[in-house]
């Protein structure tokens, strides 16, 4: 890191779960199940689209993202990417209702890659219901890198058409199995719903000439809410206690994906899966026993 001087601090802050991205996540989704509305719960995960927090534009660093040495470490490497984490959920929160959250940086690990130097910081979040009861306590797992070579090849797509918008990205292919699709529009959006200016997920000269990236990245997140929807869509019963998800590869704007789902004793497991059968993201659940996951609605 770039200084030795930095040390972890606790924010605390008072957000409304807000109506707005909470509906622009569903209009994106566009899967027939209808938007949460106030006084609904929210889905697992949505949480990080109904707590958006835009940076002051004074305060963001090159990539996008709010410049690093104040809450998260001055880390001097290129490239971040969303790797993961872990929640426990306690309560519901409510879209409209007011949150108190928590956040503190639990953890830096420096390591030598495969790819290089990387920098591990774990980010611990607790968020309050109003009446301050526990609702959920997640871990999130960032990791920074060196940037790749710029000499790569574009993804592959047959042709510019293949990356217009076409319309929802889940076309379900059989019982416990998805089909994802990307394009630019859709990462554009996903960006505006969850407040996420970084610049790998819209501007392609900065992707491919500055992170050596071989075209634009599909967000972390965005893949780990697809495969807790695929979920919702069909229809597993519970209440979703625990959830472990991990980003094990990037998938680019474009490339074609499937998301496949698994029952298990006490949840189920889902994996988005590209281009040459390569798991990208994973996600495992842990279902209770008091409500459903999906409140109404019947897909697609």
């Amino acid at each position: 890191m770039s200084s030795p001087h930095w040390e972890p601090r606790t924010v605390i802050t008072s957000e409304r779960a807000d109506p707005a991205p909470v509906a622009a996540l569903a209009a994106l989704f566009d899967d027939g199940i209808p938007a949460p509305r106030p006084g609904d719960e929210l889905p697992p995960l949505w949480h990080w689209v109904a707590l958006p927090r835009w940076p002051a534009a004074a305060d963001l660093g090159p990539d996008g993202h709010p410049a690093r040495g104040d809450f998260l470490p001055p880390v001097d490497l290129p490239r971040r990417m969303f790797a993961g984490g872990e929640l426990t959920f306690h309560a519901p929160l409510h879209v409209g209702e007011t949150v108190r959250r928590e956040s503190t940086v639990e953890s830096v690990t420096e390591k030598d890659g495969r790819s290089g130097k990387l920098v591990i910081a774990a980010v611990r979040t607790r968020l309050s219901t109003e009446d301050g009861m526990l609702a959920i306590d997640e871990r999130q797992d960032l990791i920074y890198r060196e940037a790749g070579s710029a000499a790569y090849t574009p993804p592959p797509v047959e042709d510019a058409a293949a990356l217009r918008p076409s319309g929802s990205p889940f076309r379900r292919a059989a019982t416990g199995n998805w089909e994802f699709t990307t394009d630019p529009t859709l990462l554009m959006r996903f960006s505006a719903a969850t407040a996420n200016p970084h610049r790998i997920h819209y501007d392609w000269p900065y992707t491919t000439r500055v992170e050596g990236y071989p075209g634009l990245v599909v967000h972390g997140p965005l893949m780990s809410l697809a495969l807790a929807e695929a979920l919702r869509l069909d229809r597993v019963p519970g209440r979703v206690v625990r959830l472990a998800h991990r980003n094990k590869a990037p998938l680019f704007c474009g490339e074609s994906a499937r998301l496949d789902l698994a029952q298990c004793e006490d949840g189920c497991t889902a994996d988005l899966i590209g281009p040459g059968g390569t798991v990208r993201t994973s996600l495992t659940v842990h279902i209770g026993l008091n409500g459903p996951v999906r409140t109404d609605g019947e897909g697609r």
